[in-house]
């Protein structure tokens, strides 16, 4: 064979193989961006529930005003977040989560509240929102997990510093208290 062929295909091969890693790079990046999409869409229907509980609630305890007071500072402050990174989302997104867990630890103390059929029903989508929040979360790191092995690992990372590709960042809330869902069941 001819020196000149072997240099060739080898050319060719590797720019094939530098094709196929950056279209794994774009696709893993769409991905990323899809995961995100899904967590913002959960976070979404949460706060815009928050507005309804909260008018329900507020017949029944006068006088909790703060506690009220901070579940809807919390949620100003996350519908303000807009396009904040993943760190300072999940940062206000933990607050919020801990401002409705200490608004349904205080609804315990209302019988009445507690059976109310429209809160009990907003406790039900809450629960399944949030359901839905920790499986957008789960989606979301996955891919960032998969996006982020492809720009470190050689020799995609050749690839992926060429073309700007970068480390996407997880969706972790800092502290692990506010981890847990909060806890509407009454039962």
């Amino acid at each position: 064979m001819d020196l000149g062929l072997i240099i060739a295909l080898i050319v060719v091969a590797i720019i094939i193989f530098g094709i196929v890693i950056y279209n794994k790079l774009v696709k893993n990046r769409q991905l990323v961006e899809e995961g995100w999409s899904g967590i913002d869409v959960q976070l979404k229907r949460r706060a815009n529930l928050i507005p309804n509980m909260l008018e329900t609630v507020k017949g029944y305890m006068d006088h909790e005003s703060d506690t009220l007071k901070a579940v809807t500072e919390a949620r100003a402050a996350v519908q303000g977040a807009g396009n904040s990174s993943p760190a300072e989302r999940a940062g206000l997104e933990g607050m919020l989560s801990g401002a409705l867990g200490r608004l349904m630890a205080v609804a315990e103390s209302y019988p009445d509240l507690k059976a109310n059929t429209t809160f009990l029903e907003f406790q039900d989508t809450l629960r399944n929102v949030e359901d839905e929040i920790q499986l957008s979360r789960r989606y979301y790191n996955g891919a960032v997990r998969n996006m982020n092995v492809l720009v470190e690992s050689f020799p995609s990372n050749l690839v992926a510093n060429q073309f700007n590709f970068t480390m996407a960042e997880y969706f972790e809330l800092e502290n692990e208290a506010d981890r847990a869902v909060p806890k509407v069941d009454f039962n």
